[in-house]
């Protein structure tokens, strides 16, 4: 086993990612509540360590999700809290915001002391922490140095990059989630006035499924609860969701919940601490006296991609005990709200509980006593994440959520409703405000009318088949906007060639990162402003917005000094882009980048639920997004809530194989890795490990924490490896594993996508584990 991942890899297969560790690999049992005294003693680590006390810190942390005068939080997009809670915030938002705010630097200085060969070499946490970018920079082959450059040159550079293609669509626009929705519009409007709609983005690896699966079922993208259904449903059904780490302010919520005496069921193949109990940080009473509350009455365990087979398995119940018991199955809401429900009461009467047992990995009883709560409850609300939707069968698993809530009539009323768990804080408005690469027409209709421009029409390039696209030559400019593309996507190494044979790299970014030293034949580095900080036009200082996962919307403005005088807007960058790319153009990008009011006007013309965009978004809270299927209006082409049909997958691995799901650990967002801890599963001083049943352990003569090698085998029989990871024995079901993203997205071949969702299927990737020999 290596842990020094400063060494160059031989077949560059194992991205070099997390601190070197300053000690032995610990696993130890983790039994304390979620949050509580361990998430305020690792904040104040972490900001001391960062340099962000005592003034800038705390400053932040009383400004972060406050509306009208504070700023969004850059991480999850969980809602702000609706009671005027003064310190709505957590761990890992902290962590996030105080990571952006560093005193640490990376200027020209630092760029001239070395090469990017050199920093290549470097681990993902040493590029990140050095610091704030601080000026516009571009590659030179000849020194292999990033050197200065000035804004318009920069412009300029990236501008005749596009203007000289061949066609359009030989450029690819990635987003992450972190883009306000101003500078998200006018992103998508320069790519479709350029021609293309290759807006490929986070959600193709996400959510995607999540999506298309509700569209399909009842005509809208999105949950149709907010936060106030959480605070009172009768039962909440939470599935494949960390929130602990990935939305620790739900913590907040399943208190609560508890607390009032709701069901709360947790489905996970791991029991998560968030499953357990908490300790929310600003109930002081809770605090000084250490009482910890329950966060859930019941946990299952089902095997990696049984979520299916248990959710029709509480249909099946229902169905059954509507036999004898009318109120199980609300009939009226079925036959006046809904279409498809004999053929799918068809397939459910005709799927064995053996089955259900069988491909869920969980008793009948288990399945029952799910199924019981959910009977019993008057309002249910289910919601999921990613160990939902990162499968083949993503989009069968989200729709049998929908038909599950429909046989109970739980939509279009208080407290109850789907409700999807997205991750990056603006993700969903990224979708919302336009960042699709299969754009609806109506959209497409309005855009040209109120824009003045032609948009095409036929469809782009998701991220799968942008980074196929690149290694074949097709796409020669890629501009990322935010995030770390080349570590966030599948298939590592295939990903690092595709971007290295680029004409053109162009990355809008805060840090250094991956996506940089990975770059192509020509590469920019555009700096930008983070969300903590103001931002200053000629009309005056700017605030953008963002959508949260609950579809509300609402003002953030940035409170502290920029990090460099010489960083730009997201705004700014992309109308500096668009003008010199577009040079005919009549879109007016500079007059809209003086006042972002002027961007909101257009957009509340061209979007559904924006009108009055202004105004409302302005007022308290700002404003929900209107969502019909809440309203029991349903845009799908019954004019009903559909009902799926879809038979149950086969998930159960073969002989000898184990399915193996990807994750973050606790001190980790997204591709930023703050150190390699994972408290709430008792690691320290380790990313490369997998956690594994004890049982098949024994069975492969594996012995705790002891080496191994990882296998996956891809669709078309290709495999890719990883060596010397270390197996930690873990409560996870038999023919189960898993590990942390970043590292283990080696093992996603590009090729293994959902056929129904195009999604990389990181949660569910076919391998065997052995020894290393």
């Amino acid at each position: 086993m290596t842990l020094d991942r400063t060494e160059q890899q031989d077949d560059g297969l194992e991205p070099r990612v997390g601190p070197v560790p300053d000690g032995e690999p610990e696993v130890r049992p983790y039994h304390h509540p979620a949050a509580g005294w361990g998430a305020a003693k690792s904040v104040t680590r972490f900001m001391l360590r960062e340099g962000a006390l005592p003034v800038d810190g705390p400053r932040a942390i009383m400004k972060m999700n406050h509306e009208r005068t504070g700023f969004d939080c850059p991480g999850c997009a969980w809602p702000d809290d609706t009671k005027g809670l003064h310190l709505d915030i957590c761990e890992n938002g902290i962590k996030h915001v105080t990571w952006e705010m560093t005193r640490k630097r990376v200027g020209r200085e630092f760029f001239a002391a070395h090469t990017v060969t050199e920093l290549a070499g470097w681990t993902d946490h040493a590029l990140e922490n050095e610091g704030r970018l601080t000026e516009p920079v571009v590659y030179d082959p000849d020194t292999d140095h990033y050197v200065p450059i000035a804004w318009k040159d920069a412009f300029e550079l990236a501008g005749r990059a596009l203007r000289e293609l061949d066609s359009p669509n030989q450029a690819s626009f990635y987003t992450s989630g972190r883009l306000g929705n101003e500078a998200t519009f006018l992103y998508q409007l320069l790519a479709r006035e350029l021609g293309t709609n290759n807006l490929p983005d986070c959600s193709n690896m996400c959510h995607e499924a999540s999506g298309r699966a509700m569209t399909a079922s009842l005509g809208t993208g999105k949950g149709t609860v907010d936060l106030a259904d959480w605070e009172t449903a009768d039962a909440l059904f939470v599935l494949g969701v960390n929130a602990a780490s990935n939305a620790p302010r739900m913590l907040t919520a399943l208190a609560e919940a508890y607390s009032r005496g709701a069901r709360i069921v947790h489905v996970n193949p791991l029991v998560e601490a968030a499953a357990t109990r908490t300790i929310i940080p600003h109930d002081f009473t809770d605090m000084a006296t250490l009482r910890a509350t329950p966060t859930s009455t019941l946990n299952l365990q089902p095997r990696i991609g049984g979520d299916m087979a248990l959710l029709r398995g509480m249909a099946k119940a229902v169905l059954e005990q509507a036999a004898s018991d009318p109120k199980a199955l609300d009939r009226e809401f079925v036959e006046r709200h809904t279409a498809g429900f004999e053929e799918y009461r068809a397939v459910v009467e005709a799927t064995s509980w053996e089955e259900i047992e069988h491909q869920s990995g969980l008793t009948r009883e288990d399945v029952l006593e799910a199924a019981r709560v959910y009977r019993e409850a008057d309002r249910s609300i289910i919601s999921w994440c990613l160990g939902v939707t990162q499968h083949e069968h993503g989009v069968d698993t989200v729709r049998e959520i929908v038909n599950l809530l429909l046989l109970r009539g739980n939509l279009g009323r208080e407290g109850a409703g789907p409700s999807p768990v997205r991750g990056h804080s603006n993700v969903q408005g990224n979708r919302t405000c336009g960042i699709d690469h299969r754009p609806a027409d109506a959209f497409l209709d309005r855009l040209a009318e109120v824009c003045g421009i032609d948009p095409p029409r036929a469809h782009g390039l998701d991220t799968v088949r942008t980074i196929e696209a690149m290694g074949r030559g097709d796409v020669k400019v890629f501009v990322g906007m935010g995030g770390n593309f080349a570590l966030a996507a599948p298939d590592t190494p295939v990903t690092y060639e595709a971007l290295r044979n680029c004409e053109l790299t162009v990355q809008v970014s805060t840090k250094l990162n991956r996506s940089h030293v990975v770059h192509g034949r020509r590469a920019l580095i555009l700096p930008c402003l983070g969300r903590t900080e103001k931002d200053h036009q000629r009309r005056g200082e700017q605030a953008t917005s963002v959508e949260d996962s609950m579809s509300m919307v609402h003002l953030s403005r940035g409170m502290k000094k920029p990090a460099s005088p010489h960083l730009l807007s997201e705004p700014a960058i992309v109308a500096g882009i668009a003008r010199a790319a577009l040079p005919e153009s009549g879109t007016p990008w500079a007059w809209y980048v003086e006042d972002y009011d002027r961007i909101r006007d257009t957009m509340a013309r061209v979007l559904d639920g924006f009108e009055d965009f202004n105004r409302r978004v302005r007022l308290p809270l700002g404003f929900r997004i209107k969502q019909p299927a809440r309203e029991l209006v349903f845009l799908t082409p019954s004019g009903k809530a559909e009902f799926s049909a879809a038979p149950l997958p086969d998930v159960v691995p073969e002989p000898g194989t184990l399915a193996l799901g990807t994750m973050r650990s606790h001190d980790q967002w997204n591709t930023t890795i703050y150190s390699d801890d994972d408290r709430y599963r008792g690691v320290r001083n380790l990313r490369t490990l997998v956690f594994m049943n004890r049982a098949d352990m024994r069975e492969r003569g594996i012995a705790e924490l002891s080496p191994v090698d990882i296998t996956a085998t891809a669709r078309d029989g290709s495999r890719r490896s990883v060596h010397g990871y270390l197996a930690v024995p873990y409560d996870i079901p038999r023919g189960c594993a898993a590990g942390y993203m970043p590292e283990l997205n080696v093992l996603c071949a590009l090729g293994d996508y959902s056929t129904q969702s195009d999604q990389p299927i990181m949660k569910h990737l076919k391998v065997v584990i052995e020894p290393t020999g």
